[in-house]
């Protein structure tokens, strides 16, 4: 592989440098082999790089982690709508992407951009053993559909998590991770992300995991429109909504650099 791309590097679920998750949008002409993507995701070493496709008005989107490709990433969708709106221009304020996880569509609404995506409710299980033993402090309830969804009593709780890594990489997760969430103190929930056996194990913003919190804090709270926070280092800041069969997640997003970066066999 040896090729000259230009790199978007997005900051999103956040308006400021160094805050939200990093993502890189790279727009493509024509699909190149699924390996040198996953070369590229693994050189650009940020939880998601973006690789998207302009088809007349329709956009191809496919999300790739230095180690896999993912069903669903909403944080570098978000970057993708930012790029194309904020950064080329794109003349529409409503986006068509077509991806994995069916065609998603996002509006760009006073600055923000609104996702709407699907609905995964989980169902409650038993926490697994192998969980357990990966965590300093215990849920209250666990719930499974893509991710697993570890409820606690407070933010508190929350915040002080630590993942034991040798037990948490025994997990296997593809693709998926463990989130754990509670109400939050300034807001309606927190959460923070965690994946097994990847480079980054936190994530900094997590919009896919949103489409499990929002059904289950919404039902909980008994509010369609709630406001969220992750709180990894970086922080991530939700707007959310509750729908009948979709989830709108909004956010802001942040332009932190763009490079021509040349790609070369490792």
């Amino acid at each position: 592989m040896s090729q000259q791309l230009k790199v978007y590097n997005i900051n999103a679920f956040t308006d400021k440098k160094n805050q939200g998750n990093p993502a890189c949008v790279i727009q493509l002409k024509k699909w190149i082999d699924d390996k040198e993507l996953l070369k590229i995701s693994r050189i650009n070493a940020v939880p998601e790089t973006a690789f998207f496709i302009i088809n007349k008005d329709s956009i191809h989107l496919r999300w790739f982690t230095p180690e896999i490709e993912m069903d669903l990433c909403g944080h570098a969708t978000l970057a993708t709508a930012h790029c194309l709106i904020s950064i080329l221009n794109y003349k529409k304020n409503k986006l068509e992407f077509i991806s994995k996880s069916g065609t998603l569509i996002v509006k760009h609404i006073n600055g923000k951009y609104e996702m709407n995506l699907p609905k995964r409710v989980g169902t409650k299980i038993k926490l697994p053993e192998i969980i357990s033993k990966s965590l300093n402090i215990q849920p209250i309830e666990t719930l499974k559909s893509r991710d697993y969804i570890l409820v606690y009593n407070s933010e508190a709780e929350i915040k002080n998590i630590k993942i034991n890594e040798s037990h948490f990489n025994k997990i296997n997760l593809d693709p998926g991770g463990v989130v754990v969430t509670s109400k939050g103190d300034t807001v309606d929930f927190v959460s923070r992300y965690f994946t097994p056996q990847s480079s980054i194990l936190e994530d900094p913003a997590t919009g896919s995991s949103h489409c499990s919190l929002i059904p289950y804090w919404s039902r909980k709270l008994n509010k369609k429109k709630l406001k969220s926070l992750q709180l990894s280092k970086r922080k991530g800041e939700f707007e959310c909504e509750n729908k009948d069969e979709r989830v709108l997640v909004t956010g802001k997003a942040f332009t932190d650099s763009i490079e021509i970066k040349n790609y070369y066999n490792e």
